[in-house]
């Protein structure tokens, strides 16, 4: 019905009226060529738009079977265990490093190079890097081999952002938001899955970790496949703008050619127009990165992106190194006594449902922004302080749910208080920088605190500084959020 009723307003608005010798009106038709274009017009739209829609469930496929590595939970273990026998201190202070160190060193490149060669590219290359992480945890004996293991790890986080940016880059504004909920519940349901099934194989399954290894190298191996298939989007958001605006005006003169004449006087003013107007904007990257020290000035937008910066910060470095605490906290003897993957599914859980219900959470944020996060960043810091003290193993796990539940529950609050008053370049240049100035805390943080060359301090002391530094950015957070607002 919607279809029959586009197509009748587009032949109305072209009907021809036909006349009798005195000049009255006798009837009223639709030539049958507008009838056709219009039918055409309507036949291409329904296209697009299966089109687009095909790419979005195979791009969510995608995201989904990537995520499946049962083997992650436990890489951990399998290092500290008799198959590999690295040392906890090697693991805290050499190998697990390297992994700050990689991911600081290949974001920007990547963020770059993922605008640049419109996504696809660097999502092959994630999937490249995730083979190379199973074969050397699988093939490799060396200290060496597994800081190269960690390198490669760095780069599939930093191309994260191709597989959440790709897919605004084949749908219509419209429905960003209805499809970013699709690509990450995806990815929070592979992660779900592949904690589970790495959990079942090894509690119930007695499966070794070696062959955990393996299975998890068949799935990424398979996810390699896949994104070779993906579809090349046609837009990106910072390059190629100038071939794209090329094309669109290609197209204008195109329908140009068919305009009456006076109709393409001022059609033909207007492209013009148009085209000083890009002319100007040529380098919308550059002028992004200008518009950034107004980002600044604003303190709603100054308070959420230091959250983001410190937060996350602490927030990676427990994930990267929880694995080690539960490993000296307890010592299992036999892998089906070891729940890293129960504890990783579960949290993942918790840290899906808290994201979800943010988005229900109807406050002004503009008056009580600073005291959520100050509560939630206290509760966190608390939770890290319970993790460094305590012995009991199911303390620990418990305490690790939390702390990410929490994290994830701001997250998407601080998403939509930075992207609300932001266009979508200037948001991602926003969320780009956020996330460089975290990996470079991250980094220099890991570089004094857990690197031989550094304190080299154990796991146990590691969380008790995180649980320091956590209120110190919320004081930072919280002082720079009022500064300007006087």
């Amino acid at each position: 019905m919607v279809e029959e009723s586009i197509c009748n307003e587009r032949i109305e608005d072209k009907e021809e009226m036909r006349t009798d010798g005195n000049g009255h009106t006798v009837e009223s038709v639709a030539p049958e060529s507008v009838i056709l274009e219009s039918k055409e017009d309507l036949e291409n739209q329904a296209q697009k738009t299966r089109s687009w829609i095909w790419s979005v469930v195979y791009l969510c496929f995608y995201g989904f079977m990537v995520q499946l590595k049962p083997g992650e939970p436990f890489i951990t273990p399998y290092l500290l265990s008799a198959e590999k026998n690295f040392s906890r201190q090697q693991v805290t202070n050499e190998i697990t490093p390297v992994l700050s160190y990689s991911y600081m060193a290949v974001l920007v490149p990547v963020f770059l190079l993922t605008d640049y060669l419109r996504y696809k590219p660097v999502l092959i290359l994630q999937s490249l890097s995730h083979v190379s992480i199973w074969l050397l945890l699988l093939l490799g004996t060396s200290l060496l081999e597994m800081q190269f293991m960690e390198f490669f790890y760095g780069i599939t986080m930093a191309a994260r952002v191709a597989y959440s940016s790709y897919i605004f880059s084949l749908v219509p504004a419209t429905v960003y938001q209805r499809v970013a909920s699709y690509s990450r519940s995806s990815v929070l349901m592979g992660v779900f899955t592949s904690s589970v099934l790495g959990q079942l194989c090894v509690s119930q399954g007695d499966v070794s970790y070696e062959t955990l290894s393996a299975v998890s190298l068949g799935f990424v191996s398979f996810g390699l496949l896949l994104s070779f298939c993906l579809p090349w989007p046609k837009r990106s958001m910072f390059f190629n703008r100038a071939r794209l605006e090329e094309e669109r005006k290609e197209a204008a003169r195109s329908e140009l050619a068919r305009m009456k004449p006076e109709e393409r006087d001022g059609s033909v003013a207007a492209l013009g127009s148009n085209h000083t107007s890009f002319s100007l904007a040529n380098s919308v990257f550059v002028q992004m990165v200008k518009e950034l020290k107004n980002v600044v000035k604003v303190p709603s937008l100054r308070l959420w992106s230091l959250w983001w910066v410190f937060n996350s910060t602490g927030y990676y470095l427990v994930v990267f190194y929880v694995h080690i605490l539960w490993n000296k906290v307890y010592p299992a003897t036999e892998n089906k006594h070891v729940y890293n993957g129960a504890v990783e599914a579960a949290s993942t859980l918790l840290g899906a449902i808290t994201s979800f219900a943010a988005g229900y959470v109807k406050i002004r944020w503009n008056l009580w922004s600073e005291l959520v996060i100050g509560v939630i960043t206290a509760a966190q810091a608390g939770l890290l302080l319970l993790m460094g003290l305590t012995g009991n193993i199911w303390v620990c796990y418990v305490a690790y749910a939390l702390f990410r539940g929490f994290y994830q529950f701001l997250v998407p609050i601080a998403i939509f208080q930075i992207a609300s008053s932001l266009t979508k370049e200037l948001c991602a240049l926003v969320f780009g920088v956020n996330t460089f100035l975290g990996t470079i805390l991250k980094t220099v943080i890991t570089l004094i605190v857990a690197d031989k060359r550094g304190l080299a301090l154990d796991v146990h002391s590691q969380c008790l500084y995180h649980h320091v530094s956590l209120p110190q950015s919320k004081r930072r957070a919280r002082g720079y959020g009022r500064s300007h607002s006087h």
